[in-house]
């Protein structure tokens, strides 16, 4: 008790502690619009308790996780090598959870582009709640070990690391449901969504392989296409206003 209140009066772990909220919260990002897309695949009626549910399996991972920092930590050592390059068990998940996204994304995409696609799923929902669930699991353990993998670099105290899961997964639960109206309402924010994921998962297989990609530059064009994609939505509501008027 003692040892928090000394790390309560010290301004270098609320620096610290605003620090690694703000990065949470942007890693939470990748998450969660993986989290509305599979989710909005669903019954009506199930997709706010997938949301709920895979947000809650992303909270109780962090957490699992954070009980074992000394482990995490050992993942970023080497385990093998391969043409030269030595891959830690961190790499490997990073790795196999980009191939997932490019997976994933890749047939959304052809989904989409599909003229009929209930001539071939028989109609009703194209994901059952069971398989949206474990695909969520598979990549909320994905990015939370590259979560909790950030927070160990960027302090020690271990309490600093849970305020700031607890503050990212609750940003996450409140911002779910509009967002998933949201892509929803707007089908050609889901193909933009789905360039996300691929360009998510192909900087997830960039760092499994060492080559690190400065996370600003890619939340840097996530938002200047997420803002000229506001501009379009703006314009057809304004045409479409238009035509009603006349």
């Amino acid at each position: 008790m003692e040892s928090l209140v000394q790390l309560a009066a010290d301004p270098t772990a609320w620096a610290a502690l605003a620090t690694l909220v703000v990065m949470e919260v942007v890693l939470g990002i990748d998450n969660l619009i993986f989290i509305s897309i599979i989710t909005n695949k669903l019954p009506v009626e199930q997709q706010s308790r997938a949301r709920r549910i895979g947000i809650g399996l992303a909270l109780i991972l962090r957490l699992a996780l954070l009980g074992t920092v000394a482990y995490i930590v050992h993942l970023t050592q080497p385990v093998f090598e391969i043409f030269g390059k030595g891959l830690s068990w961190r790499d490997m998940i990073l790795i196999a959870g980009g191939l997932f996204l490019l997976w994933k994304a890749t047939k959304e995409i052809h989904h989409s582009l599909d003229p009929d696609p209930q001539e071939k799923t028989g109609g009703g929902a194209s994901l059952g709640f069971t398989a949206a669930i474990g695909q969520i699991l598979i990549l909320d353990l994905v990015f939370s070990i590259d979560s909790i993998i950030t927070a160990v670099g960027m302090t020690e105290h271990v309490p600093i690391m849970v305020i700031a899961v607890l503050a990212a997964v609750t940003v996450m639960l409140l911002a779910a449901d509009p967002l998933s109206r949201f892509i929803a309402a707007n089908p050609t924010v889901v193909m933009l969504a789905l360039g996300f994921l691929i360009m998510i998962g192909m900087t997830l297989i960039a760092e499994g392989f060492g080559a690190h990609v400065p996370k600003g530059y890619v939340y840097t064009a996530m938002a200047f296409s997420a803002g000229v994609e506001v501009l379009n939505i703006l314009g057809r509501r304004a045409r479409q206003a238009k035509r009603k008027a006349a």
